[in-house]
């Protein structure tokens, strides 16, 4: 076989591949930044977070619902973030931060600051 009549096949198979991957649920692994928390389908992602005393925690809202994030303690409150808005706090200290939203208070998270 020549090269022009095995390209049409190989794009074929990656397309299938492709078509097979995306169906099954599966998705290319990306890289988060240790800081970074999602808000999406009601819910932190992820809940319980591990960072370093200096870091910063960026939230990003992808609902469509307005979400707050808020610490227990007082210490922080955001506004309402609408969809694809951000909200950014700089652990400075260790310790335990509860972390919920204050439109929807079920959804909480755990951020421990070692």
């Amino acid at each position: 076989m020549q090269a022009n009549s095995l390209r049409p096949m190989l794009r074929a198979l990656i397309c299938g591949a492709t078509f097979f991957a995306v169906s099954a649920g599966l998705s290319v692994a990306h890289a988060e930044s240790p800081g970074s928390v999602t808000i999406k389908n009601f819910m932190f992602s992820p809940m319980d977070i591990t960072i370093k005393a200096g870091s910063t925690v960026t939230w990003k809202n992808l609902d469509g619902e307005p979400h707050t994030v808020v610490n227990d303690a007082g210490m922080f409150h955001s506004a309402a973030l609408d969809q694809n808005d951000t909200y950014q706090y700089k652990f400075d200290k260790p310790g335990v931060y509860k972390v919920f939203c204050g439109i929807h208070p079920n959804m909480k998270e755990t951020i421990t600051v070692q």
